[in-house]
């Protein structure tokens, strides 16, 4: 089992003809973390070699879709096929350490608890979407339209599959290829402030800069409807990119939304060489879910009795 190099102070990071770290390449953040340190971990923030290694056979003896235990309708509800998963092989390692979870700040590696505004807003939203769960697409989540996943963005998180990216690099931008949902996320780095703020984006306006030899990516400007774990328009996040070996980037991000969160909170985790290419995810193209689940809505409806 690969182990992701330790961070090295020594070590002498490629640059590119500008003199900042050469952060180019294909990319991976696979990985069996979990965000927020699980229960049986709690007050754990790090494990031995010896149980990180049962840990991680158990999730993935846990996770593997290939089973075919526990009946017929729990082989339905597995889904897809092994095969199409990429959720790594191994918890993340990070300065020889194995870490329970991705959340380094709290020190409890748990998500800050909500706002009293932020859950009165995630009730009604939950509320809304029983009474109307399929009236038109716009009832429909994020993921399913094609929109916008969680995994590209605001941070860059491990999901289930298409856990792979690009960086590609220039004097005045970086340019961020993500595999899920094919979205690139161009960076500018000549020091512009951030767009006015009427304009808002599904992933927000991001601008960069660097900081010794570290990238700094600071992203404003979001949708009220981008909802990363509730949150909202005053999302603020700081993602930060650290070359630390010859296959490691060490990647660490800040979320700030005083209307959704008690307090900020900071993640961070591996992203560690892979090989290409990575191929096209065709989400909108292929996207006949969409029609199916309105369509089964309306004859839903049909069925009922007429009021």
């Amino acid at each position: 089992m690969a182990v992701a190099p330790a961070f090295c102070q020594s070590w002498s990071p490629p640059r590119a003809p500008d003199g900042h770290p050469d952060l180019q390449g294909i990319w991976t953040n696979s990985t069996l973390t979990p965000l927020e340190r699980p229960a049986e971990f709690e007050g754990k923030p790090v494990l031995s070699e010896a149980e990180a290694a049962v840990y991680e056979k158990r999730l993935l003896e846990q996770g593997n879709r290939d089973r075919r235990d526990g009946g017929a309708e729990a082989d339905v509800g597995r889904a897809y096929n092994e095969l199409f998963f990429e959720r790594g092989d191994q918890l993340a390692r990070i300065d020889n350490t194995i870490r329970t979870a991705l959340i380094v700040d709290p020190p409890d590696g748990r998500v800050p608890a909500l706002t009293p505004e932020a859950q009165k807003r995630l009730q009604a939203a939950r509320n809304q979407a029983r009474l109307h769960p399929a009236d038109g697409p716009e009832n429909r989540s994020l993921q399913e339209r094609c929109l916008f996943w969680g995994t590209t963005g605001p941070p860059m998180l491990p999901g289930p599959y298409n856990n792979t990216y690009q960086i590609y690099q220039t004097r005045g931008y970086v340019m961020i290829l993500s595999e899920m949902i094919h979205e690139a996320r161009i960076v500018p780095l000549d020091g512009r402030p951030h767009a006015a703020d009427a304009i808002r984006k599904w992933t927000g306006d991001a601008i960069g800069h660097w900081e010794g030899d570290t990238l700094v990516v600071d992203s404003t400007n979001f949708t009220g409807k981008t909802g990363f774990r509730g949150s909202d328009e005053h999302l603020h996040v700081i993602k930060r990119f650290t070359r630390t070996g010859p296959n490691t980037i060490l990647y660490r991000f800040t979320i700030d939304d005083p209307t959704t969160f008690s307090k900020p909170w900071t993640a961070e985790l591996p992203l560690r060489a892979t090989a290409g290419p990575i191929y096209e995810y065709a989400c909108h193209e292929g996207n006949y879910a969409l029609v199916d689940i309105l369509t089964g809505a309306r004859a839903d409806e049909a069925k009922k009795p007429a009021k």
